[in-house]
């Protein structure tokens, strides 16, 4: 697998692609539940990506059940939620596995390609997010308890 934009992706809608519909933006991948303590973060996530998606941001939403069942439902419950609850607008995508013999190869990809300073191993729990430049290259991880508007600055400057 060359770069990012070649893993292959199934939006909550069930369709196969790649991420190559996202490349020269910054994206934002962070691996979501919806009875987890830390979803109401989906509201600053659709505040950044109302602020930034003009200049280039795309959040890309990969909803996981690994952390104590956080994501039971099916895609088009998940999917139902996220809009009632948080109106969110930013591309979902279908289940996936963060940690694991079946980890999803995106997965792989952001922690093998994280850079040292950022590394820290397996995904934590949800919520944890990866910020990819323009040029595909993964730049900085944050953790699960790092509110998205705390990542605001680093989006900013990655958005000129």
């Amino acid at each position: 697998m060359s770069e990012i934009y070649d893993i292959e992706v199934k939006t909550i809608d069930g369709e196969r692609s790649t991420l190559r519909p996202y490349a020269g933006q910054v994206l934002l991948i962070v691996n979501t539940a919806s009875a987890c303590g830390l979803t109401p973060q989906y509201k600053g996530l659709q505040a950044l990506y109302d602020a930034y998606k003009e200049k280039g941001l795309a959040i890309l939403g990969f909803p996981c059940n690994q952390f104590a069942g956080q994501e039971p439902g099916t895609e088009d419950e998940i999917k139902q939620f996220c809009e009632l609850n948080f109106k969110v607008s930013f591309p979902m995508f279908a289940k996936v596995e963060v940690n694991g013999e079946n980890t999803h190869p995106l997965y792989t990809y952001l922690k093998e390609h994280t850079p040292a300073e950022y590394q820290n191993g397996d995904i934590e729990w949800n919520f944890a997010k990866f910020l990819v430049d323009r040029s595909g290259q993964v730049v900085k991880r944050y953790s699960s308890r790092t509110e998205p508007s705390a990542i605001e600055s680093d989006l900013a400057e990655l958005l000129g």
